[in-house]
């Protein structure tokens, strides 16, 4: 599965980038939803992980611009406050974790967006 993460910190760019990484797990990580949208434009991501406050174009509208292409990404949004029902709104596979996460709440996630990737190209 390979997974686009986008955070403007970068010691939590690199710190949660090596946590995802694991068997069948390739980590992509930038610092801007610019960058993202020029990575995703030349081969789609699996999933898209992005913190909500980015610089420039804000990690809300770098989900918004990813789901216009595929309604059915996987989204996850990293947020310091409660997105509430707000991102389910957006698409079938959009999720939000709030900050500070847990390393496990993560892991979780990932497994069940990952069981879901592998089920869709199987299908």
């Amino acid at each position: 599965m390979r997974i686009l993460y986008v955070e403007d910190n970068p010691e939590l760019r690199e710190t949660i980038g090596a946590l995802m990484e694991g068997e069948g797990q390739t980590v992509t990580a930038v610092a801007s939803a610019e960058e993202a949208l020029e990575l995703e434009a030349r081969q789609p991501f699996d999933v898209l992980v992005s913190d909500v406050s980015l610089p420039g174009l804000s990690g809300t509208d770098l989900a918004r611009k990813v789901l216009a292409n595929d309604p059915h990404r996987w989204v996850v949004l990293c947020s310091g406050y409660e997105l509430g029902h707000y991102p389910g709104a957006w698409g079938p596979n959009v999720r939000a974790l709030l900050k500070p996460f847990d390393v496990e709440e993560l892991e979780s996630l990932l497994g069940s967006i990952r069981a879901s990737v592998q089920g869709r190209a199987a299908a």
